[in-house]
């Protein structure tokens, strides 16, 4: 039996309570043996300067030493310059032939998708779990996946049931810069972690 494993990639600058209820739910409903939290080196699509890996797969190591099924995974950090999903897809399918892999995403991805660098191969190649984010409307989310799986016949899309948590790592950037509390909103050894590091104390804006 194929080893289930479920990817969850983004910044994570920094991983949050939002992301890690995504993955813990992720986790349950599809039965996975493992989440593996993947951030990225240069996201194709940010133009403001991310913290530096170092700290960001720190902080994900932080928020899930006491969790063993959720993973980091710095198989895209490993790799030089700017980093696709689809070609991180299709190198783990390649190397572990016996895992099957979720692609982990917010459901508004979707309707961005195929602006993406090759949506094909990640629709065709991976299973994709949709989590709903927002208050985005869920007949609007289901004509989007039929959409999607009448373009791209092999796609297999699936809605996630989480919790809505109106949580962002922008949000917690700008409570640290000015002043305000970040409690709860993130681990408290991930709030150590920011605070004893200096990180998000300077302004963006000019990034």
């Amino acid at each position: 039996m194929a080893k289930k494993v479920g990817i969850f990639g983004g910044t994570f600058d920094p991983i949050h309570s939002a992301h890690l209820i995504l993955a813990e739910h992720a986790w349950e409903q599809f039965q996975l043996d493992t989440v593996l939290l993947m951030p990225c080196a240069v996201p194709p699509h940010k133009e403001r300067e991310i913290t530096p890996a170092l700290h960001r797969s720190r902080m994900i190591q932080l928020a899930i030493e006491d969790n063993s099924h959720l993973k980091l995974s710095c198989f895209e950090l490993e790799r030089m310059g700017k980093t696709y999903t689809a070609d991180t897809i299709q190198m783990l399918n390649k190397e572990h032939p016996e895992c099957e892999y979720f692609f982990i995403l917010g459901a508004d991805s979707l309707f961005d998708i195929e602006n993406w660098y090759h949506p094909e191969q990640i629709l065709e190649q991976i299973r994709i779990i949709a989590a709903v984010r927002g208050d985005m409307e869920r007949n609007d989310l289901q004509k989007q996946i039929d959409y999607l799986q009448e373009r791209y016949p092999s796609s297999q899309i699936t809605l996630l049931d989480t919790p809505l948590i109106d949580i962002s790592s922008t949000m917690i950037r700008e409570h640290v810069r000015q002043g305000k509390t970040i409690k709860y909103y993130v681990p408290k050894d991930v709030e150590k972690y920011i605070y004893q590091q200096k990180l998000y104390q300077e302004s963006e804006t000019g990034r």
